[in-house]
């Protein structure tokens, strides 16, 4: 394929309630759609950066100006095009690896659209369905968690996900565990709220058998959470530290984490999220999906990356409606507590026009 330019589309999408982690509360997602148009197809891409660099150093406003300025002209360069080519062409651009995988993403939707093929059979999905589970944010009280909780529970989510925080840890998770009983898949969430001199505090949520403890310490202790390892027998799950294969890699080799919350956007896009995937599955390491709180497109795709093999816990792949009441494609819908795979060329879905120009603040185009 040539690269003929790439649409910088930004979208404001109103949530349908405020989801409160530990890093700040969202009643909007702001994110980066991307266009790219090709000579023999277009594709979507979804860039996951936040409004602000508070989950990551990357944010919206820095993606659409590395884009511009760097991504989009040094791909344009890079010659006749295709999605495995795309990360060895950005590399020597330092970083910004969700602006990097939102290309790379929109790259390969046109890719496959061309040859009729789907994002799930070019990953290796060997489902087609996967089943789903939902983050909950931090509450106001006790009482409306788990009234949340309890409607999540109604709508057939199959594992609950608590975002925690000092001093929202060990009572919410007790109170679901005593209202929900042990049956009930549940986990924690801290995006690296804590800190090692926290281990015995943590400790206490050893009792709850949750699944897993995910990213308790900030995203550069890798060491540090190889000792609170040590420390609790909660399995530890990295999220943030996983940026690439070899990070996830190292984090094993070092005990750092008995569990990967595999994110494309966060790791540079969905070809190096299934190396994730392997690595993981090579040293035994289940992973799940995480996610950003993405429109429809981005959903097609992690739904795409949850069927793989090593994918053996539930991943935040929820229903549009969790986030959403109307979303930018047709919503992904429940059903016994799964999502079906799309099984159309590329991401299987696209937007639709009317929707999508009611949530646009702004568009660009950046010619190759």
């Amino acid at each position: 394929m040539k690269l003929q330019g790439v649409e910088l589309r930004q979208v404001s999408m109103p949530l349908v309630a405020p989801f409160r982690t530990s890093f700040g509360t969202q009643t909007t997602r702001d994110l980066l759609l991307l266009r790219v148009v090709t000579d023999q197809a277009e594709g979507w891409g979804e860039c996951v950066t936040m409004a602000d660099p508070l989950y990551s150093s990357e944010y919206v406003a820095g993606a659409v100006d590395v884009l511009r300025r760097f991504l989009v002209p040094t791909l344009a360069a890079a010659g006749p095009l295709d999605a495995a080519r795309v990360a060895p062409a950005l590399a020597p651009i330092k970083g910004h690896r969700m602006a990097k995988g939102a290309l790379e993403m929109a790259v390969l939707d046109a890719e496959l659209r061309t040859q009729g093929r789907t994002f799930a059979r070019e990953l290796g999905a060997v489902h087609d369905r996967v089943p789903c589970g939902v983050s909950v944010g931090i509450m106001d009280s006790v009482p409306a968690l788990l009234d949340a909780v309890a409607g999540y529970l109604d709508e057939g989510y199959v594992r609950i996900k608590l975002k925690i925080e000092p001093g929202w840890d060990v009572e919410p998770v007790r109170a679901v565990r005593e209202r929900f009983g042990d049956a009930v898949l549940l986990q924690v969430d801290a995006n690296t709220a804590y800190t090692l001199a926290d281990a015995r505090h943590l400790a206490r949520l050893d009792p709850f058998d949750l699944l897993l403890m995910e990213q308790p310490l900030e995203e550069e202790d890798v060491l540090g959470h190889a000792e609170l390892a040590r420390l609790v027998s909660t399995p530890i799950c990295l999220d943030e530290s996983i940026t690439s294969a070899q990070a996830a890699a190292a984090a094993i080799r070092l005990g750092a984490c008995s569990v990967v919350n595999i994110k494309a956007g966060r790791v540079g896009g969905y070809l190096e999220a299934r190396r994730i995937h392997d690595v993981c599955a090579a040293n035994g390491v289940p992973v799940w999906c995480g996610g950003m709180l993405e429109t429809g497109l981005g959903r097609a795709a992690n739904v795409a990356l949850a069927a793989l093999p090593g994918f053996t816990l539930p991943g935040d792949t929820s229903a549009s409606g969790r986030y959403y009441l109307e979303d930018v494609t047709e919503p992904f819908v429940l059903d016994d507590g799964h999502l079906a795979v799309p099984d159309g060329p590329g991401l299987g879905v696209e937007p639709l026009p009317d929707r999508l120009a009611a949530v646009t603040t702004s568009t660009e185009w950046v010619a190759a």
